[in-house]
């Protein structure tokens, strides 16, 4: 049987907030196939949104194991887990978006990063605006698009990379219900692509529609491991 891509064994979290131990995540045991959707709910405080970060080595566990495609990663150094993000695309409810800058270069900024010819970028972020259903706004700036739109800027810039793996943290969570079931649906069309698709949410409608939904409540897993 082959081994999960991603894999968290006795992690925990620990934060200090003014002086005082704060725990996340209190001993979570999970393991994620490669291509799965699922959805992490719980509510304000449950450590979904740790976990999630933990998953894309955004945060290190303090303690206990994490696994990412069958190397250990919890103990890395910082360039290794930074070599490591560049296989994860992250959406995040905040769209994150540089204000003065175009849809374009929103979406080809990652690139600027990894030494991409500027010609290069712009064409990898044109096939990805259009690929979202933003072909008209290519050089529109965050003030001059809906929320949807900007999230479909986010979801683009994530992609840029072409990453196996999606996080998403509260994508729709800024968003009316038009605007949320189209960026639901995209999120979904880039899974059925083959993509692992990881969602955390409020939203039981949206949780619903993942394969499987995991609910967590003071830093534990509850339901769905």
């Amino acid at each position: 049987m082959s081994e999960p891509l991603m894999s968290v064994r006795g992690v925990t979290k620990v934060y200090a907030r003014d002086g005082v131990p704060v725990r996340a995540l209190a001993g979570v045991d999970l393991a994620i196939g490669a291509g799965e959707y699922v959805a992490l709910t719980g509510s304000s405080g449950s450590g979904k949104s740790t976990l999630l970060h933990v998953l894309g080595c955004l945060d290190r566990p303090t303690a206990g194991s994490y696994r990412l495609g069958g190397e250990e990663v919890a103990a890395l150094a910082e360039d290794e887990l930074a070599r490591r993000r560049r296989g994860i695309g992250f959406v995040f409810q905040p769209f994150h978006l540089l204000p003065r800058a175009t849809a374009i270069d929103n979406v080809a900024m990652p690139l600027r990063y990894s030494g991409v010819p500027p010609a290069a970028r712009r064409a990898r972020a044109i096939e990805l605006l259009e690929r979202v259903g933003l072909g008209d706004r290519l050089e529109h700036r965050p003030t001059e698009l809906s929320g949807g739109q900007q999230q479909r800027v986010a979801v683009a810039r994530a992609l840029v990379a072409a990453p196996a793996v999606l996080l998403c943290d509260e994508p729709t969570g800024n968003l009316d219900s038009r605007a949320s079931a189209e960026v639901t649906e995209l999120l979904e069309a880039l899974h059925r692509e083959g993509r692992t698709l990881v969602i955390v949410t409020h939203d039981a409608s949206l949780a619903a529609r993942a394969q499987r939904v995991i609910a967590m409540r003071d830093g534990r897993i509850v339901d769905g491991a």
